[in-house]
């Protein structure tokens, strides 16, 4: 039966609506002819003249392909469809009605007559220029993200050589590095969530100090974000302060306050204060530990400023000078203020935590945290359950006998919530050892401490001990 005189236009219209839809442009080339037919949009995407130009042999099916990569771009077209009858190769193409270069996918059919005989080309082009854009985006984030991996990574070494030249034991060389490889962590945290354009003053004092001996600490000035580099830099500052703060000055008694104020100064940077207050009697310390080195040697130099410090029998002074190369704008994305999670607070160093006769489960994707953990936890006194690496592990594990467990948020990409939802179903407590921040990745809706990476081992299994004594 013959087709109805419609149905051959509308099968017209629709192929034009599939090419519209796909945003392609059409060519054919008559081999019998040497012809080459270029469509209205084929010309708005490469920039040649619509209508019949002579083909040249074909030559015309590589007219203004970048001079760089006509030649690989004939070899791949020809010898495909040598081979197949058919082709497909992306190529840089020069505009020829304005001149710019834009990357093109060309696709097409060699069609043979009933003798065999080829007798033209028919073919469709591509603007990919959006593709390679971003590919050129990952990979500048990609080589960006190495670099900064890269520099975390000589900084953590940075500290701990530095950390362990002015250190007498391996306990006091733990806590430490710990501590300092949080406060980079925190700061990192505030960085993470601005999408890596600036971190607030506010923000980094409230990590440093948030969890500090409440009512005794105080900070005040307006709003400044830093560069990733000044934020890092701050942070590690503040960290050693509130450190010696807690050990040796006003923090070490239940009367001593401190007090963090900053402001912007003239030349676009800012001035910042550090004042402690009503603890014991301060005296020039006899040895200058590697806090006292940062501070006088690395935070100014970071900040583009200076650094100046005052041992006062009343209590240190900090006086901190930075210029405006320190300071960004504000991040269209600005994070919260970071809030203590009570149960970091709960300190390894009031003695050994026992949890003999506890069957504690592992679920963490790092081996070597795991390894950690396990080492850790079987050191206080735990039957360790694991570790499971994998969700499926985890979740195998289920049927014996838990007393609490450990659960990293994420294992390889997938949420650790189906083992926290059967463990929160038979009354098991958990603790969520993350190194998500607060605004992402961390399982919603659960009562359970998190502790947030990087940790100290002693305080996962100090968290443990908690969550088994109020189950």
């Amino acid at each position: 039966m013959a087709k109805p005189a419609s149905e051959p236009n509308l099968d017209r219209e629709r192929l034009e609506l599939a090419l519209q839809s796909a945003r392609l442009g059409e060519y054919e080339w008559d081999m019998v002819d040497d012809i080459f037919r270029v469509s209205a949009r084929m010309s708005a995407i490469t920039g040649l003249p619509q209508g019949d130009m002579p083909a040249a042999k074909g030559d015309a099916l590589y007219r203004g392909v970048h001079p760089e990569d006509r030649d690989n771009t004939r070899k791949i077209m020809e010898g495909s469809m040598r081979a197949t009858g058919r082709f497909e190769a992306e190529y840089r193409r020069i505009r020829e009605d304005d001149g710019r270069t834009v990357w093109m996918r060309s696709s097409g059919l060699l069609v043979r007559d009933a003798q065999g005989a080829p007798i033209r080309v028919c073919g469709v082009v591509q603007d990919v220029g959006d593709h390679h854009m971003e590919e050129d985006r990952r990979r500048t984030l990609m080589a960006e993200l190495d670099h900064r991996v890269k520099n975390v990574l000589a900084t953590v070494q940075a500290l701990a050589f530095q950390t362990a030249k002015r250190t007498t034991s391996l306990d006091s060389f733990l806590a430490t590095f710990a501590g300092r490889l949080k406060a980079m962590g925190s700061a990192n945290e505030l960085l993470t969530a601005a999408r890596w354009r600036g971190a607030a003053i506010a923000h980094l004092a409230a990590a440093e100090l948030g969890g500090l001996a409440p009512g005794q600490t105080r900070w005040e000035g307006p709003e400044l974000f830093l560069t990733p580099r000044a934020a890092n830099a701050l942070s590690l500052a503040l960290h050693e302060l509130a450190t010696n703060a807690v050990k040796f000055g006003a923090l070490s008694t239940e009367t001593g306050r401190v007090d963090l104020r900053w402001s912007r100064i003239a030349d676009g940077g800012f001035e910042l204060f550090w004042t402690e207050s009503g603890g014991p009697s301060v005296e020039r310390p006899a040895r200058q530990g590697f806090g006292a080195t940062l501070l006088a040697q690395v935070t100014g130099r970071e900040l583009n400023g200076e650094t100046e410090v005052e041992y006062r029998r009343a209590g240190v002074r900090v006086r901190l000078r930075a210029s405006a190369a320190a300071v960004v704008e504000r991040p269209e994305t600005v994070p919260e203020a970071p809030t203590q999670q009570p149960i970091e607070t709960i300190a390894a160093a009031s003695g050994p935590t026992d949890l003999r006769g506890s069957r504690v489960l592992i679920v963490e994707d790092a081996v070597l945290l795991a390894l950690e953990l396990e080492t850790g936890l079987s050191d206080a006194g735990a039957e360790v359950i694991g570790p499971a690496y994998e969700l499926s592990e985890a979740m195998a594990l289920l049927d014996q006998q838990i007393d609490a467990a450990v659960l990293d948020a994420n294992l390889n990409g997938l949420s650790v919530t189906p083992v926290a939802e059967a463990l929160a179903a038979r009354g098991i407590p958990f603790v969520f050892a993350t190194g998500y921040g607060d605004s992402a990745g961390a399982p919603l809706g659960f009562d359970a401490p998190i502790i947030r990476k990087p940790y100290d081992v002693t305080q996962v299994a100090a968290a443990v001990a908690a969550v088994l004594r109020a189950g």
